[in-house]
């Protein structure tokens, strides 16, 4: 049978008056603030590898030298990127059971004194760690590189500081932690960026990736007049996302990504069978919870017998080479919620099962909500 409201539109989304220079200014100013940043903020129209592919062709000259930090499927896209600019690139590459340290970052950056560009990611959703920016942003601001960071995952999610940390180029998205839409993202940029990005004579220019287009255009003509056809439901779609988020509190949402990251590993201990992939406590990120397989079991398969019992739940198989292995349970977002992490709890429960593996999913619950409890009181 058809469906009668296949066809239909909701009227709200039609026939809105156009958005103006000055609340697309507004709703910069918005996310800017969430970003914790005084610097210059472009909203640009597109998911979130647009700005930051923008950010690395802007900033990144043929014959420089990156050092580019690899703790997921971001860092590895971001090497290619660097080494199609004609830059030099170093990899540090940490396992994504954990985050790579500081020191770590200190020590490539002593051996190769040239490098003049830092790329990280904040949390990487695809393998659950998260990195210590604030550290790592002391040390690269100490050497004097620019530093890059990667923070789709994590705003809305865990602390962000844009200019306290000394991030010169910081890409966020809406579709995480904001709960928000995908089709646009947001990048700061600090004013040794911009120094850098006007220096390079290969930085794009009039082209969707010029970040130059958007200070000559919009910036530096005082945010007063677009210069193009803004995205419009994309951009209110933004804004509200920035809304409910101050009007539930920021730190009342970055517990609520805690907590649910908290449960999440307290009860996939105690019910059994899997554990988490990332090791250590710290290294975990709010927004995902990675979970490794029992030997000799395809996590492919716990997962469809899983959501098969409850195709509501965040519960997917990992990507690529660790699609055998990984179970990734997404916890952002409105996904943040203590049911949800129960439900998925139970749903892993009954897809191990399925595969002929004990469980406690009582035990599960009772630790989940423990944890949960816990990062709430404080």
């Amino acid at each position: 049978m058809s469906d009668p409201t296949a066809n239909s539109v909701a009227p709200d989304l039609l026939d809105l008056p156009p958005l103006t220079a000055a609340r697309f200014a507004r709703i910069e100013d918005k996310v800017g603030a969430l970003m914790r940043t005084r610097g210059d903020v472009v909203a640009m129209q597109g998911e979130a590898l647009l700005p930051l592919e923008a950010c690395i062709r802007s900033a990144v000259r043929p014959g420089s030298t990156a050092l580019n930090i690899v703790t997921g499927p971001y860092g590895e896209t971001f090497g290619g990127w660097l080494r199609s600019c004609g830059a030099e690139v170093v990899t540090l590459a940490a396992p994504f059971t954990g985050a790579v340290a500081p020191q770590q970052v200190a020590e490539a950056l002593r051996e190769r004194p040239e490098i003049d560009f830092v790329s990280l990611v904040h949390a990487e959703a695809a393998t659950g760690n998260t990195n210590p920016v604030a550290e790592i942003g002391a040390v690269v601001r100490e050497h004097g590189a620019l530093l890059m960071l990667d923070a789709v995952a994590s705003v809305g999610a865990e602390p962000l500081l844009t200019d306290e940390w000394g991030v010169d180029l910081c890409v966020i998205g809406g579709q995480k932690a904001m709960a928000g839409p995908a089709g646009v993202s947001v990048v700061s940029v600090s004013a040794r960026a911009w120094e850098r990005i006007a220096a390079n004579e290969q930085a794009p220019r009039r082209s969707y990736l010029s970040l130059l287009d958007w200070k000559e255009r919009w910036i530096d003509g005082g945010r007063t007049a677009l210069p193009h056809a803004p995205a419009q439901l994309e951009m209110l779609a933004l804004e509200q996302a920035a809304d409910r988020l101050e009007a539930e509190g920021l730190e009342a949402v970055l517990t609520r990504h805690r907590a649910a990251a908290a449960a999440t590993r307290a009860g996939v201990r105690a019910l059994g069978g899997l554990t988490p992939y990332v090791v250590r406590e710290e290294d975990a990120a709010p927004v995902a919870t990675t979970l490794r397989a029992p030997e000799g079991v395809d996590a492919r398969e716990i997962v469809t017998a899983a959501v098969a019992l409850d195709t509501a739940v965040p519960v997917q198989a990992a990507a690529g080479a660790l699609a055998k292995e990984m179970i990734r349970v997404n916890h952002y977002g409105r996904a943040a919620d203590r049911a949800v992490v129960t439900a998925s709890l139970a749903a892993l429960a009954g897809g191990l099962r399925a595969q002929g593996v004990s469980v406690d999913v009582e035990g599960a619950a009772q630790a989940a909500g423990a944890a949960w409890d816990a990062v709430v009181a404080g």
